[in-house]
């Protein structure tokens, strides 16, 4: 096998590829790259030769790419962003005193909120951005440094750190819970799913040893605190987060008909947590890193371990 990196081509002539493909063209490529059309060909022909390939069907004053040009341009766009993104970062932030972070609003409001001021203790004089999108963000483009999201830690292209899983429990308004006496009563009933985890249910329904089992009716919602207001409204069945379960549970407003333990032996990796998501190579700016170390050492799971302790929950019918 040969395992040598490939030689890469002239970056001008990667510059001019990116110009064509853009315009479809060597003559606008040219006026925008401020050359002549001449110029722009032998590029091509350069890129050409070093790929071993043909990027462009011609034809008169206008280029058809060919596959193997609509393939490679993905990569020269996101190569060319990056360095944008590089020369940004490095000319905005020389001396970098902010930090943007993106979080899940639920993980915002409660678990993080109540703990920023003893990161801003850490690191006096650092300004602060929080904003709540419940999609991961696009860093670039949002301006985002460190976000926190919500799931299954399914973001390859990033580095990742799980910070505290997300357990659910089955609850309904006390008006359904006669309804559901055992776990195949979940099929007749309407299911709320999270939109970024609308396979919640189905690793639920598996842990109930409901195999191979759709169930007939659900409604989504994009967020945590809809899907528990939906909940309490009656709409159906709702896979709350344990704290806010807990509390609803003790005030009666919610009740946990298969039991409040139901779940507490899903295998780990069904259980959705708030995850540490930083894009590759941020970590090298010191407030980034600083914030990062922050909230890793952060011990999360302490709210839910003291919330957890359920002996006063009348959580059944």
């Amino acid at each position: 096998m040969n395992d040598r990196v490939p030689r890469l081509p002239p970056l001008n002539a990667l510059r001019v590829f990116h110009a064509v493909m853009r315009y479809r063209s060597f003559r606008k490529a040219a006026d925008e790259l401020f050359v002549s059309p001449q110029a722009v060909s032998q590029q091509i022909k350069l890129l050409e030769d070093t790929l071993g390939i043909m990027l462009f069907d011609r034809k008169g004053r206008m280029v058809d790419p060919t596959e193997q040009a609509i393939l490679l341009a993905h990569f020269v766009q996101a190569g060319f962003d990056e360095f944008a993104e590089g020369v940004r970062r490095v000319t905005k932030t020389g001396h970098r005193n902010r930090i943007n972070v993106n979080a899940s609003p639920y993980f915002a409001t409660r678990y993080l909120m109540d703990r920023l001021e003893q990161f801003r203790t850490t690191m006096p004089g650092v300004v602060l951005q929080l904003t709540t999108m419940v999609e991961i963000p696009d860093f670039s483009r949002d301006d985002i440094d460190v976000s926190v999201q919500w799931g299954f830690g399914e973001w390859a292209e990033f580095d990742q750190t799980l910070l505290v899983r997300d357990p659910k429990i089955i609850c309904c308004a006390p008006a359904l819970a006669h309804r559901v006496r055992k776990p195949e009563d979940l099929l007749s009933m309407t299911l709320l799913h999270p939109v970024l985890a609308t396979n919640l249910w189905q690793k639920v329904l598996r842990h109930l040893d409901l195999q191979d089992i759709e169930a007939k009716g659900d409604v989504q919602f994009q967020d945590a605190a809809t899907m528990r207001r939906a909940t309490l409204a009656g709409m159906g069945m709702g896979l709350v987060s344990a704290i806010d379960a807990i509390d609803d549970l003790r005030q009666g407003r919610l009740i946990a008909p298969l039991g409040i333990d139901a779940l507490s032996t899903m295998k780990e990796e069904d259980i959705p947590g708030f995850y540490l998501v930083v894009p590759r190579g941020y970590r090298r700016v010191k407030t980034i890193a600083a914030f990062c170390d922050w909230i890793k050492g952060e011990d999360w799971s302490a709210m839910l371990r003291r919330e957890m302790v359920t002996d006063d929950i009348p959580y059944t019918i």
